[in-house]
């Protein structure tokens, strides 16, 4: 028998997730808390689903469509269902009320996870009577064009519902990542605070202009990240491999991490000066082109990895 999945939250990532899920042969039943939302949402899937066949990331459109059905209720979506991905607002009393009411309808069997981006799960799960099979499984916009997925337990969180996660992300397409223990921000949005507060520090102080920093990355670290982690890539940047580099380097690592960033790179009063040294058209149409820009450049990426792997 078919496998059943709930998409509870029909938004940007609710849909990416419907679409990856249906498009692997999963049932899948999605709703969302605004009527509006999931009475568009027939469209919006229709269109997302164009972009993967124009994208040559789907081939079977009309099957895919038809594996995915929207439902009036959140109980009456994870009705017999063996897994359930949550993609609600990233507020604490919102998750707390979803979970709670997906623990009560949910078979107690299936595995529930969250999208959230940054609020870790033992925040909203506590309370659960059948909490040890909740988890964050944290996905990167758009998850239909990068494939990882961070997997983060509660403390409470039973390993065999890890492992079921694992396996069915796994199934879709995607990378999934589990992590040992909860840490705030994960280890993607960690790793990218890291960068960004030091972007930011080098644009505020002059060192370098918005263009410069992100030709730095887009021409420089995300082609070589692209294929190889940092960690691999400090690995062959020396002849002795990780130990030799920290020998060579590490003085100057040191001194850097000694004087980190400061939270004030951060504060709004920072993005308004940086804002207006970069001039963007903010409308949403130029706003829409650079996300479509970004989504092209995305899949095609994809699609190349993909043949250097296979």
């Amino acid at each position: 028998m078919t496998q059943k999945v709930a998409i509870i939250g029909a938004g940007l990532i609710g849909r990416s997730w419907s679409a990856l899920f249906a498009r692997a042969g999963y049932e899948v039943q999605v709703w969302d808390a605004d009527p509006g939302v999931l009475e568009r949402f027939p469209t919006d899937i229709e269109a997302l689903c164009d972009t993967l066949v124009t994208e040559k990331l789907l081939d079977d459109k009309p099957g895919t469509l038809a594996r995915i059905r929207t439902c009036p209720t959140l109980e009456e979506a994870v009705a017999d269902v063996a897994f359930v991905q949550e993609n609600g607002p990233e507020k604490i009393e919102v998750k707390t009320e979803i979970f709670a009411r997906l623990d009560a309808a949910t078979p107690v069997d299936a595995v529930i996870a969250s999208s959230t981006s940054a609020i870790v799960a033992s925040r909203f799960t506590e309370a659960l009577t059948h909490r040890g099979r909740c988890l964050v499984g944290h996905p990167v916009n758009p998850p239909h064009l990068v494939p990882v997925v961070e997997l983060c337990p509660a403390p409470w969180t039973d390993p065999a519902a890890m492992e079921t996660a694992e396996a069915i992300y796994s199934a879709i397409g995607q990378v999934p990542v589990k992590m040992t223990r909860e840490r705030d921000g994960f280890v993607l949005n960690r790793l990218q605070g890291a960068l960004l507060g030091e972007a930011l520090r080098l644009i505020g102080e002059g060192t370098v202009s918005v263009e410069g920093l992100d030709a730095t990355i887009k021409h420089g670290l995300g082609l070589r990240w692209t294929l190889i982690g940092p960690i691999e890539t400090i690995d062959l940047n020396a002849p002795g491999g990780i130990t030799d580099y920290a020998a060579r380097y590490g003085g100057f690592y040191a001194r850097l991490a000694a004087e980190p960033a400061g939270p004030e790179v951060f504060s709004v009063e920072q993005a308004e000066k940086i804002a207006a040294s970069w001039p963007q058209d903010r409308s949403p149409e130029k706003i829409r082109e650079r996300q479509d820009r970004r989504d092209t450049r995305l899949a095609a990426l994809r699609r190349h990895l993909a043949a250097e792997q296979s």
